[in-house]
């Protein structure tokens, strides 16, 4: 079998320029095109591209907030202000950042009251537990905030004319909805007139063991 001459001292015609460049100095593209070293252009990337997969998103060991509507949540002093609106009693409340859904049905609770003697006996984390929560003292009038079968709330704050204001908003993050507001089957006497006092607090109706 015949061999192929060195080329040494042939040229080429490039297949890109046309032009003739030293045998010797010819190379070959990844389509097959021969042109001279000063010519070449490797294979553009993107025409066969990597796959790439998708970031990770889920965490191993989530610990979410819990929904505000199912916690116990504590109100600063005083968070309840009777309203007197077309012979109907209601009562404003108080509560930052509340994140409540209109017909959401919410339990008031006076002050946690603890006593000397836990159920636990003598282990000493068990001397002092929750037993109880102290009455919400009446006010205005007022004297069914205590009712066991919590009630409806409306967002928003409400005046004697029957305006509500603050019930929606363009960006709960830095304007937030901090009012809502129930209908009271107490006759309040004078109306505007705040109470509640320390330690109140809005939750479920049935609070739950978290964690036990």
């Amino acid at each position: 079998m015949g061999k192929y001459a060195s080329g040494k001292r042939s040229l080429a015609i490039s297949d890109r320029s046309g032009m003739a460049f030293p045998y010797t100095e010819m190379v070959r593209e990844w389509n097959g095109s021969l042109v001279h070293t000063s010519e070449y252009e490797a294979k553009q990337p993107q025409l066969e591209p990597k796959p790439v997969g998708s970031d990770p998103q889920a965490l191993f060991n989530p610990r979410p907030q819990p929904a505000s509507k199912t916690s116990l949540i504590l109100l600063d002093n005083n968070p309840f202000t009777t309203v007197i609106s077309g012979g109907t009693t209601y009562v404003n409340v108080f509560s930052e950042d509340h994140q409540r859904a209109a017909g959401d049905v919410v339990r008031f609770r006076g002050a946690p009251q603890v006593t000397s003697a836990g159920p636990g006996g003598s282990d000493p984390a068990d001397l002092r537990n929750l037993q109880s929560f102290a009455t919400i003292p009446t006010f205005d009038n007022v004297s069914d905030l205590n009712s066991a079968n919590g009630f409806t709330i409306a967002l928003g704050q409400i005046d004697s004319a029957g305006n509500i204001t603050g019930a929606t908003t363009t960006d709960s993050l830095t304007n937030p909805i901090n009012y809502f507001y129930i209908t009271s089957t107490s006759n309040a006497t004078s109306g505007d007139v705040e109470g509640g006092g320390d330690n109140c607090s809005a939750g479920p109706v049935t609070l739950e063991v978290v964690n036990a």
